[in-house]
C-alpha cells in the first residue's frame, strides 16, 4: 500500500507558483465571497486566503450576513466582474437556503470563474476543451495526484461514489476525457458494492464517515477519499482507512490527501485566469 500524498504535492505546486509570481508584472488577485456564518466554510475561505498569501497572490475576502438578499450578492459579483485587477472570483458554497446557487454561479464572468462551475466552463469540460476550461478544483486536484504517481486512467474502471455538483459530476466528465470507463453511484444506486468491487480506481465523495469498507474494494485498487467528516472531534473520511489500506495499492489519507490539492488547484486556476487576461 502506497500513500497518495496530496500534502507534499500541493506544497510542490505552491512552490512552483510562488517562483513564477515573482516575475509577473502584478500579483494575481483572487476575491472570495462568503455569505453566512457556516463554520466549516469560514475555515475553508481562511485557508484559501492564506494560500494566496503563501504564493504571493493578492486576495480579498468579502463577507455577507446569512440573510443577505440575492440581488445584493448578484450586484457585488457584477462589480467584481468589471474590476480589471480581479482575476478570480470564488463564491464559497453552500449558500444560504434562500439564495439560488445557479443564479450566483451564472453571474460570475466565466473568465474569472476559478471554481469552474459556470455552465460555460462545465460545457468546455463536457466537450473536452480542457485547455480553455477552468476545471473544478477537487476533480483537477485528483487528476494531478494520479498523474504524480503515474496512475494512468486509460481503460481503467473508475467508480465514483457520490454524484454531487461540486465533485462527482465534473469528476466523471474529467475521467471520461482521459478514456476511463466511469460508473457513478448515488443514494438510489441499488447495489453499490457491485460497482465498487470491480473498480480499478475507487473515489468516494459523500461525506458519510467510513462508508467504504474493505469488502467493497477490489484487491490492488487505487482508493481516493474526498469525504471530510468529524467523528468524536477527529477529522475522518468516507473510507475505513485501517481496513481498506490493507487491500489498496494506493490510498489517500484524510486529512492530507485530496484537501490540500483542492486549494493548490484553486491557485493554479487563478494563475491561469491571470495569464488569460494579460
Amino acid at each position: 500500500m502506497n500513500i497518495l500524498d496530496g500534502k507534499s504535492l500541493a506544497k510542490k505546486i505552491k512552490h512552483n507558483i510562488k517562483q513564477e509570481v515573482k516575475h509577473l508584472e502584478r500579483k494575481p488577485k483572487l476575491v472570495v465571497v462568503l455569505a453566512g456564518d457556516d463554520q466549516a466554510s469560514l475555515v475553508y475561505v481562511k485557508n484559501k486566503v492564506q494560500a494566496c498569501a503563501d504564493v504571493g497572490f493578492s486576495s480579498q475576502l468579502d463577507m455577507f450576513e446569512k440573510d443577505v438578499e440575492e440581488d445584493v450578492l448578484l450586484n457585488h459579483i457584477k462589480s467584481l466582474n468589471e474590476q480589471e485587477d480581479v482575476d478570480g472570483i470564488l463564491v464559497q458554497l453552500p449558500l444560504p437556503a434562500h439564495i439560488s446557487m445557479q443564479n450566483i454561479i451564472d453571474a460570475i464572468d466565466p473568465s474569472k470563474d476559478v471554481d469552474g462551475f459556470h455552465p460555460q466552463n462545465m460545457g468546455k469540460l463536457f466537450s473536452g476543451d480542457l485547455e480553455n476550461a477552468f476545471i473544478p478544483c477537487t476533480p483537477l486536484g485528483i487528476k494531478l495526484l494520479l498523474d504524480e504517481y503515474n496512475i494512468d486512467l486509460k481503460g481503467k474502471n473508475v467508480c465514483i461514489v457520490g454524484a454531487g455538483f461540486i465533485v462527482g459530476k465534473p469528476l466523471s466528465m474529467l475521467m471520461l476525457n482521459y478514456d476511463a470507463t466511469v460508473s457513478v453511484c448515488h443514494k438510489y444506486t441499488k447495489d453499490i458494492v457491485e460497482y465498487t468491487k470491480t473498480a480499478d480506481i475507487l473515489i468516494s465523495a459523500t461525506g458519510v464517515p467510513f462508508l467504504i469498507k474493505d469488502y467493497m474494494v477490489k484487491d490492488g485498487a487505487v482508493v481516493i477519499d474526498v469525504g471530510i467528516s468529524k467523528v468524536n472531534g477527529k477529522i475522518v473520511g468516507d473510507v475505513d482507512f485501517e481496513s481498506v489500506s490493507q487491500k489498496a495499492s494506493f490510498i489517500t489519507p484524510v486529512p492530507g490527501g485530496v484537501g490540500p490539492m483542492t486549494v493548490a488547484t484553486l491557485l493554479l486556476n487563478t494563475l491561469k485566469a491571470y495569464k488569460q487576461r494579460i
